[in-house]
């Protein structure tokens, strides 16, 4: 299957990403459902098999939590999942796109992804919660730019 042939869908349902993100030893302590409005998910509300959030902050957006469930992994998911976050960044006039990873950084550079030093990191980026105080400071820092989507069509 191809990734253009994988649907996603916006605001995956609390408990279903809670603990899809717990299986994976990622940070859920920020989460609402107000925040989902900015994430995305793979399967189904009820069986949710991926999700990736985002969050907006002007011309720069930290993409975050993206988790497949292991029996779900090769399929794409993560890809799809990191391409529909992208868009919707882009769509609200993000043009620097950053990360922090524990465990990912090669499937990130495959996706246009580039290492970078935490010290580089814009203001808007250093005050989430995500890069002050959930991500330890062994995480890698990474950084993709990319021209805005055009909002005129």
């Amino acid at each position: 299957m191809s990734v253009a042939a994988i649907t996603t869908f916006a605001r995956p349902p609390l408990a279903q990403v809670e603990r899809l993100l717990n299986d994976a030893g990622l940070p859920t302590a920020d989460l609402t459902s107000a925040r989902l409005e900015d994430f995305f998910g793979i399967g189904s509300p009820n069986a949710l098999a991926g999700v990736v959030g985002v969050e907006l902050l002007g011309s720069a957006a930290l993409v975050r939590s993206l988790a497949v469930a292991p029996d779900q992994r090769s399929h794409g998911f993560g890809k799809a999942l990191v391409n529909a976050a992208e868009r919707h960044a882009r769509s609200k006039g993000a043009t620097d796109l950053y990360l922090l990873t524990n465990s990912a950084e090669q499937f990130f550079e495959g996706l246009g992804y580039k290492r970078a030093e935490r010290t580089t990191a814009p203001e808007a980026i250093r005050r989430t919660r995500e890069f002050a105080a959930l991500c330890p400071a062994s995480a890698v820092f990474m950084i993709k730019h990319c021209a805005p989507a055009d909002r005129s069509a």
